[in-house]
């Protein structure tokens, strides 16, 4: 059962809700505790001898966080400058003492060791060789990238809660969708951290902005500037891009599917990417839906293709490198990945966010598309 459907299981009743609450308040107490250790000396922030940009979120869930990762280290990569990504690699199953790097062919096909979404990412930037340093200590992982690939930047993905290791600016996203987590820290509601970490940023990004109305997001907006008022808030969207028929290894326009299909998928916000598919023409006969950074097994696929009865079957990158080896033998043909792109809304938007990336970016040869 995921997190989603256990706190609605113990938000039907009294004592379930009581229980949330209380683990709620222990959770915020441990989170303002360890900040208030960092912020006094108790706990040593250390600094690596080139400029860090952290982007993160407030909120667990899917705010869009990879993508925008993805869209600052190849806007970073395509206009010369030296850039590294440094994860910690959230739940991968073997953990290493020393940093795991992903970079031209190490480590090919073993998203076990460098874990989902930095193995995505690795893929969607080789052909811009952006290396991904993996450790649960940040700081180690910068350490490595700097010595090894002398990076003039270091993109610290979704490290907005994490305090060791010092950084230039801080990038914080906000889906529009659900903005504020319920305005309840985690596990009641979605928050990470008290909505005074909005404090912290110099750069918003409210994602998934065109899912709502101009008001609503004026709205968001204004709360944002209760708590942070001279910050800078750029919107964003999320646009599909093309398919990939992993069977053929071909890229497939997004108009030559249409009618049934199934899919299936093991991300933070399923609802947003079904969503993507029904604007696309698509009917979903088939929607499965499994926990955030689930594994795939040989029954899995198996039971996709007997199901789906003969219709496309559609999933994300991040799903697809979670394949067992041998799915070769598994999926014949029909089945596709979405690939969707961060699009910053507005040419002088985007500047702006090439700007907190890198100083002078455009006069050192940015290049300004949106």
């Amino acid at each position: 059962m995921d997190l989603e459907k256990t706190r609605d299981t113990f938000k039907s009743n009294f004592l379930g809700r009581s229980f949330l609450w209380l683990l709620s308040k222990i959770y915020g107490l441990a989170t303002a505790i360890n900040k208030f250790l960092y912020d006094n000396g108790w706990r040593k922030s250390y600094s690596v001898n080139t400029r860090v940009v952290c982007i993160g979120n407030i909120t667990a869930g899917g705010t869009g966080k990879t993508t925008a990762v993805l869209l600052a280290a190849r806007t970073l990569a395509e206009a010369g400058i030296r850039t590294a990504i440094v994860s910690r690699g959230y739940k991968r199953a073997i953990k290493d003492k020393n940093p795991v790097v992903l970079f031209d062919d190490e480590l090919e096909n073993n998203w076990t060791t460098a874990g989902d979404e930095p193995f995505m990412m690795s893929r969607s930037l080789a052909d811009v060789k952006v290396p991904i340093v993996i450790h649960k200590d940040r700081y180690l992982a910068a350490t490595e990238a700097l010595r090894r690939f002398k990076s003039q930047i270091i993109l610290l993905d979704d490290g907005f809660q994490h305090f060791r290791l010092k950084r230039d600016v801080d990038i914080l996203l906000i889906d529009a969708r659900n903005p504020f987590g319920g305005k309840k820290l985690l596990p009641y509601g979605e928050l990470r951290e008290s909505l005074k970490g909005l404090s912290r940023a110099n750069l918003i990004l409210i994602t998934h902005s065109d899912h709502v109305d101009g008001r609503r997001l004026e709205d968001i907006r204004d709360q944002i500037r209760l708590i942070n008022e001279d910050v800078q808030i750029l919107s964003a969207v999320h646009k599909p891009d093309h398919y990939f028929d992993i069977c053929n290894s071909a890229k497939v326009p997004l108009n030559s599917l249409k009618g049934e299909a199934g899919v299936f998928s093991a991300i933070g916000e399923p609802g947003g990417f079904e969503d993507t598919l029904r604007k696309l023409g698509m009917s979903l006969t088939k929607v499965w839906r499994y926990p955030d950074h689930r594994r795939y097994t040989e029954f899995d696929l198996k039971n996709f293709v007997e199901l789906s009865g003969g219709a496309p079957l559609i999933t994300t990158f991040k799903d697809f490198v979670k394949f067992p080896d041998n799915w070769r033998d598994i999926l014949k043909k029909n089945v596709y990945v979405l690939s969707i792109n961060m699009e910053i809304k507005g040419k002088k938007e985007f500047e702006v966010f090439t700007e907190a990336l890198y100083p002078n970016f455009t006069k050192l040869g940015g290049k300004n598309k949106k």
